[in-house]
């Protein structure tokens, strides 16, 4: 049986994808084992996968000066230990990185021990955690044509992010039901992330008269941020925070409202969604989702509001130039290489097991 260990982790950004791929790695007859930190989140979200999950030191390289500088490259070294005695027990055949620092000494440790290894790289600069694993491994997977420039000649693969497949099979009617709207109108989603943007969610509810007469809106506000006095508005349904029915109000939505998170955008190329991306200020980030955004702009697949130009005003011409151009995004969404991200790294994968195995 063909063996792979996936790791990653930190962020769910760093573990979301692997899941995504775990249907199609059991299909193909992969045995699938888990590589994490001992009580990261990933942990947490690969609790209901039913694969073996590992634990190991995990410590942050930083760029900057913080007394934690003089422990941590400890971890690291005692996670390089541990890693490399998993992996000779395990005896994988590949394994697949999704980045975070607890990836770092699984691929070295992988490539001592001469295993080949895939790894993804979401934004359009690697990471500090990728940038030290990109020597050890045979390909690098990327959402952004300009990331290949980045990376070493002959490693770089296009490939997109892969993306929870039961996102594709929402239902309209199911979505309708749940939220109560009526779907006479085109429907507005917007997206702030599990914890919400305070600037996106004042300047979408300070045009909501405006906006209601065009759209119904679904509003993901984050934890904490619902505005009770708006529960009776209708045609407009607010939540903190949305997981099962998520693939159901994607199914019921027109256009969506979103930050840059690179999965996130990924997700709306796969679903053909034109978004409007507010990325995160430079000022809050190390602006890499002022780039995803403005790649996917450059690519015909979004349309980009810069934080700092978001008001009420600004917000509404945007939306409605995004609506009124809505099938040129949804055309050129439609032509993206990068359709199929699962079937094009999974293939990758096969390559280098037959290759290793021959």
């Amino acid at each position: 049986m063909k063996r792979i260990v996936l790791t990653g982790g930190g962020t769910a950004g760093h573990v979301t994808p692997n899941i995504a791929l775990l249907p199609r790695l059991k299909e193909l007859g992969y045995d699938v084992h888990y590589i994490g930190s001992y009580n990261g989140i990933e942990k947490t979200l690969m609790e209901g996968c039913q694969i073996p999950y590992y634990g190991i030191s995990s410590g942050k390289l930083r760029r900057y000066f913080d007394l934690k500088n003089f422990s941590d490259p400890f971890k690291v070294l005692k996670g390089f230990s541990e890693a490399s005695k998993l992996l000779k027990k395990l005896k994988p055949d590949v394994v697949f990185s999704k980045g975070g620092f607890v990836s770092v000494p699984v691929v070295i440790a992988a490539k001592q021990l001469r295993i080949p290894v895939i790894i993804h790289e979401s934004d359009m600069t690697p990471g500090l955690a990728n940038k030290l694993s990109i020597p050890a491994a045979s390909k690098v997977c990327c959402n952004f044509p300009e990331t290949i420039s980045h990376l070493p000649k002959g490693k770089a693969v296009l490939s997109g992010s892969p993306i929870r497949q039961e996102l594709l099979t929402g239902d309209r009617t199911k979505a309708l039901q749940f939220t109560g709207l009526s779907g006479t109108k085109p429907v507005l989603l917007i997206i702030g992330g599990s914890l919400g943007s305070v600037v996106v969610n004042e300047a979408v509810r300070s045009i909501l008269p405006k906006l209601l007469k065009k759209f119904e809106i679904i509003h993901l506000c984050g934890k904490g941020k619902l505005d009770q006095t708006l529960t009776a508005l209708n045609g407009y349904v607010q939540y903190e925070y949305i997981s099962d029915e998520l693939k159901d109000l994607f199914a019921l939505s027109d256009i969506v409202i979103s930050r840059a998170g690179a999965n996130s955008i990924c997700e709306f190329l796969a679903l053909r969604k034109p978004a409007l991306l507010i990325p995160l200020s430079a000022a809050a980030s190390r602006g890499d989702q002022i780039l995803n955004a403005h790649s996917f702009e450059k690519q015909g697949y979004a349309s980009v509001l810069e934080e700092e130009q978001l008001k009420g005003d600004s917000l509404y011409e945007a939306l409605i130039s995004l609506w009124e151009n809505r099938e040129s995004y949804v055309n050129a969404m439609a032509a993206s290489p990068m359709g199929n991200s699962i079937e094009t790294i999974v293939g990758l994968l096969e390559d280098l097991v037959s290759q290793k195995n021959s």
